[in-house]
This record gives C-alpha cells, sequence and structure tokens, in this order.
C-alpha cells in the first residue's frame, strides 16, 4: 500500500486498463454462464442499500423484514407462501444449508444422501464439510435421475434424497414427484436443487410448455435452492434457500447474544450478509411481478428454440437432446468437441464445456442477433474442420 493515496482519476484509468480483459454481458459473447447482467432498476436499489447487513438484523429491521417478505414471495412462486429461509451468497452455499438441516433433523446413524450423478458439484463439497457419504446413482435415458436407481440406493443409513429442476449440463428435470414419493415412503429428506429452474419452471404452463411438479405442491419437498441471480435478474450475490417450514430452518440456528442490535438467531452460514441483495430481490419481484418474469422466461425460449433449430441444420455437430429450459447441449460424433470448444473461445465465445458437450445457456442478456453470430461462427468452424 503506498503511503500516499492516487487521485481517483488515476485509480479509474488504472481500473480501466486492468478490468478491459473481462468479458461483459453487454457484448452477447457470454454463452456458457448462468448468470446474467442484472436488471437496472435492481441495480439501482442495491446501491442505495450497500451498507445494509443482514448479519445484524436488530440494526436493519426493516431490511430483514423485506427480506422475509421476499422469501415469502418466492414460496408463493413456489406453491408455499408459508416458506422461510434467506437469500445467501448462492446455490452453493444454499445446497450445503439444506444438507445441513437434513442431517442435524436425522437419526444418528444416517449419513448418507443420494444424488443423480448430474447434481451440482456443490453436493459434494456439502459432503465433505458435513461428514457425510453422497451416492450419486445414474441417469436414465432421458438424463433424469433413474427412479429405480435411487430405489435400490437407500438403506437404513440413508437421510435425504437430492433432486434437481435444471440441471447444470443439460437444464434437465428429475421426477420430483417420485421422489417425493420415495421420500415420503421411507421418511428422508428432499432437498430440491432448482438454483436454475426456479425461475423459469413456473411460468412453463401458461407459456404453453410441458410443465413440471418440482416445488412445496409435492409433500415430500423439504428445501428448495433457488438464485434470484441467475434468471431472476438479481445482482450478485443473491443465492437463495427456503424451507417449507420454520422447524426445519431451526435445525440451523445458532443465537448470536452480542450483536449492536441486540440478541438474535443465525440461521445461516456466514454471519455477515448483503441487506443490499434481499432488498434489490424484494424491488424486483414487486416491479416484474408474474407477467414480468414470464415475458422473461418467454423470450429466451424462444431465442433458444432458434438456436437448437439452427444446429439441428448443421452437420457435424448435433442436440444433445431436445432442450427442457433455456439451456441447449451441443455434440459431435466426428470432431472432437473440445477443439470446437476453443475455436468457438478464439472467436470471442465465452462457452462451458463439458465431457461430451457444450453447454449453451440463453440468458437474459442474450439478442437475437448475438444467437444469428454465434450460429454463423459455429457452422463456419464445423465446415472447416477436417
Amino acid at each position: 500500500m503506498k503511503e500516499k493515496g492516487l487521485p481517483k482519476t488515476l485509480v479509474l484509468q488504472q481500473l480501466k486498463s486492468k478490468l478491459k480483459e473481462d468479458f461483459t454481458y453487454d457484448s452477447g459473447k457470454i454463452l456458457g454462464s448462468m448468470c446474467t447482467k442484472p436488471h437496472a432498476f435492481a441495480k439501482q436499489i442495491y446501491m442505495k442499500c450497500l451498507e445494509k447487513n443482514l448479519g445484524d438484523p436488530g440494526l436493519f429491521p426493516a431490511t430483514a423484514e423485506l427480506e422475509r417478505e421476499a422469501i415469502q414471495l418466492l414460496g408463493s412462486l413456489l406453491s408455499n407462501p408459508s416458506a422461510c429461509g434467506h437469500f445467501v451468497s448462492g446455490g452453493t452455499e444454499a445446497n450445503i444449508m439444506a444438507l445441513w438441516a437434513a442431517r442435524n433433523l436425522s437419526e444418528q446413524n444416517r449419513n448418507e444422501v443420494i444424488a443423480p450423478v448430474s447434481a451440482h458439484y456443490s453436493f459434494d463439497k456439502a459432503a465433505n464439510l458435513l461428514g457425510l457419504k453422497l451416492v450419486k446413482v445414474k441417469l436414465d435415458e432421458q438424463f433424469q435421475v433413474d427412479i429405480a436407481a435411487v430405489k435400490d440406493a437407500v438403506t437404513s443409513k440413508t437421510l435425504a434424497l437430492v433432486g434437481v429442476a435444471g440441471s447444470t449440463d443439460l437444464g434437465i428435470v428429475d421426477s420430483i414427484t417420485e421422489l417425493s414419493e420415495i421420500a415420503l415412503t421411507q421418511n428422508l429428506y428432499l432437498h430440491v436443487d432448482a438454483a436454475f429452474g426456479g425461475f423459469v419452471l413456473p411460468f412453463f404452463k401458461e407459456l404453453g410448455y410441458p410443465s413440471f411438479d418440482f416445488d412445496f405442491k409435492l409433500p415430500g419437498v423439504c428445501s428448495i435452492t433457488v438464485d434470484p441471480h441467475k434468471m431472476g435478474l438479481a445482482p450478485i450475490p443473491a443465492g437463495g434457500i427456503l424451507f417449507r417450514d420454520e422447524a426445519i430452518m431451526k435445525s440451523v440456528s445458532v443465537e448470536v447474544p452480542y450483536l449492536a442490535g441486540g440478541n438474535t438467531e443465525q440461521s445461516t452460514i456466514v454471519g455477515t450478509r448483503s441487506g443490499a441483495s434481499a432488498v434489490a430481490v424484494w424491488a424486483l419481484l414487486m416491479h416484474l411481478g408474474r407477467e414480468g418474469y414470464k415475458a422473461v422466461v418467454k423470450r429466451c425460449m424462444n431465442l433458444t428454440s432458434k438456436l437448437a433449430e439452427g444446429i439441428e441444420k448443421m452437420d457435424k455437430v448435433s442436440l444433445v437432446t431436445k432442450p427442457v429450459m433455456n439451456i441447449v447441449g451441443i455434440k459431435s460424433k466426428v470432431i472432437d468437441i473440445r477443439i470446437i470448444a476453443q475455436k468457438l473461445r478464439e472467436k470471442g465465445w465465452a462457452v462451458s464445456v463439458f465431457p461430451k458437450h457444450i453447454r449453451i445457456a440463453v440468458m437474459p442478456h442474450i439478442k437475437p442477433a448475438h444467437v444469428k453470430s454465434f450460429l454463423k461462427d459455429l457452422k463456419k468452424i464445423v465446415n472447416e474442420n477436417k
């Protein structure tokens, strides 16, 4: 650190230079991320609330109340207006919290969690942190968790099941209905990772797409991860963990007596939490409403269809499966997919690479011109590759 600080203008110049290598959502080149450019209104609200700390709700009681209201609004979207929970750093923290609650509510001799191989890597982290054993089961031909394999994996040591509503690799939705039935029959905790799908699937029926039962409508579902900073258009960090009822959330609560705002209970992993994120989510939910979010999903799904149609017309590449949500998987039987991905990156496209396919997330920052340009570059790459 320098003894004497630099003028703001010089610092800003240096920042501009140092940050020029970063991708921007406005460029339309970010195709591999499940996050997007925050809504302009949400950014405005966020900036006004930077000092608010939900780790000390006694100092910011109005902010804490807005968080509760926002969680209830999300709960209404997910079929349970009485849901409780918190906004946390992201889906990883939310998933860890869910298994934390499952462990604390279970019998001591139970330490196994059954999850599909498509589950997010955060469940590996959670298992490691919590001293649990993660039992991964195979997928069926539709890339959903194999229900028969789940049933076979259940033992006297099983404490929880994990279902995914919008898998990281392909946006697939597991049969949460069947998982709920297993959970109820076997007295198991069921957590649904809808970090991505939570702001997409609730609008499918109204938009005319095949709909899925995945939320608290199903009696076996105990908790849901849903990330407003993905399809919810909220500023990062704004992950969400929703519990069916307060008794579940209480299982991970600790008393904190020394805070400036007075004695309180915390039921999150971290202490200090951004109040700005919670207020921004509340403001977005109030501003956009169901109609606003439905319009966002409709636009993304329409662009997804155009992208999928363009890929299907090409030689040498094809779809892994028909897109379920605004996630597209591209595979090739004749060209190493890693080579295609590298060539795309050389042209400035930020795509995600999985072992057997490239993943494209058609997020709200993507425009028709971006899809058209991407398809043009992809076609040129595959045609030039021998």
